[in-house]
This record gives C-alpha cells, sequence and structure tokens, in this order.
C-alpha cells in the first residue's frame, strides 16, 4: 500500500481526514466563495492557489518546528493571532458598510484573490499547531522516511484542497448566475460574509 511504503501509518484514513477538515466551514471557504461571486472562475481558482500555498507554507513551518518556537515566544503567537483577527474583521466592516455599486472589496484580478486568500491563510498561526498536532498522528515510526514522509503528506492536502476548492467554485459560480439577476440577494450575501469575517476574527483573537 502507497501509505506504509512511504510511513504513513493509515493513508485512506489520513485522506478522509483531510476531506473532513476541508468541509468544516472557515475563513479559506469564505474567501473561495466570495472570490468566486465576486471574479468568476478566475477569482475563484486564484484564490484556491493562494489557500494551497498558504497551507503549504504552514505545515512545512510546522515541520521545520516553528510551533516549538511559538510555544517558547508565546507573545510572538498572539502577535499574528491578534494580526490575523484584525484582518479578517476589517475585511468584514468592510463588507458591512460597502453599498450598492461600490467597488468590489476584492479586486476582480486573479493575482489579487490569491493574494488576499494566502493572506487569510497565513494569518492562522493556530494553523502550524495543528499539523504538528496532525501529522504524528498518521506517521509510522517504524517506517518513517523523513522528508519524503512529510511530502507525500503536504502533495496529498494540496491535490485535494485544490480538488475540493475546484468543486466549490464551480458550484458558486453557477449559483452566483442566478443570485446576480437580483441585486437584493447579492447584497444580503455580501453583508452575510462580513459578518462572518468579523466573527472568525473574533474566534482568533479570543481563542488559547
Amino acid at each position: 500500500m502507497l501509505g506504509s511504503f512511504v510511513g504513513v501509518a493509515d493513508y485512506g484514513a489520513f485522506v478522509a481526514a483531510i476531506i473532513v477538515f476541508l468541509l468544516i466551514p472557515g475563513p479559506g471557504n469564505l474567501a473561495l466563495i466570495t472570490s468566486t461571486s465576486k471574479g468568476g472562475i478566475p477569482g475563484g481558482l486564484g484564490a484556491t492557489l493562494g489557500v494551497i500555498a498558504g497551507d503549504q507554507v504552514l505545515l512545512w513551518a510546522a515541520v521545520a518546528g516553528v510551533s516549538a518556537v511559538m510555544a517558547a515566544y508565546p507573545t510572538a503567537f498572539h502577535l499574528v493571532q491578534w494580526a490575523g483577527a484584525v484582518y479578517l474583521a476589517w475585511l468584514g466592516i468592510k463588507m458591512l458598510r460597502a453599498k450598492a455599486g461600490d467597488a468590489p472589496i476584492l479586486q476582480i484580478k486573479p493575482r489579487h484573490y490569491f493574494r488576499q486568500a494566502l493572506l487569510i491563510t497565513l494569518l492562522n498561526p493556530k494553523a502550524i499547531v495543528f499539523y504538528m498536532a496532525f501529522f504524528p498522528l498518521f506517521v509510522d515510526p517504524a517506517q518513517h522516511q523523513g522528508l519524503k514522509t512529510f511530502a507525500v503528506m503536504a502533495t496529498t492536502i494540496a491535490g485535494l484542497t485544490f480538488l475540493y476548492g475546484l468543486t466549490s467554485v464551480l458550484i458558486t459560480y453557477f449559483l452566483a448566475e442566478r443570485i446576480r439577476a437580483n441585486p437584493k440577494i447579492s447584497a444580503v450575501l455580501n453583508k452575510a460574509a462580513g459578518v462572518f469575517l468579523i466573527g472568525f476574527g473574533i474566534k482568533l483573537a479570543v481563542s488559547k
């Protein structure tokens, strides 16, 4: 089996766990939906790549032991945590204050969606701790192959995230095409997205 060959204790369970985590609502999911509704499929795919890039930075930082440094220097952890909270809340407030005819909160160019999703993903330092706690659950100490094992895990996460992002983008796009015909629905969804972003920011700020 591929899992045991590369040092992953149960590759099937690892894949299933990643899929479950992808389905949990969070800032990344909201970034994909908002980007697609504003910039269509190119915007959604740009955000998907941004989420993947951010995840890869965080998981490799976790492998390198960054979480241990943050544990030793909790002030650094909390500073990054608060930066993420403020950024999410700022986006949410801008969405709540937006009026019909205003320029989109997120730019329509895919590279901007990439940057936006990348920042949202990176400004969640708890993800580093999550990866440090999550990886050991699926590492087979007897057959662990160092960076090769982690590389397979990282590639799997990137691939599953892309497939999930692509599916979300396509579903959101076709729904958005029907919603755009009704400005009132679009305005309500924009406000709802703002409320959720503020909520995610508060959750990140108060989490321990």
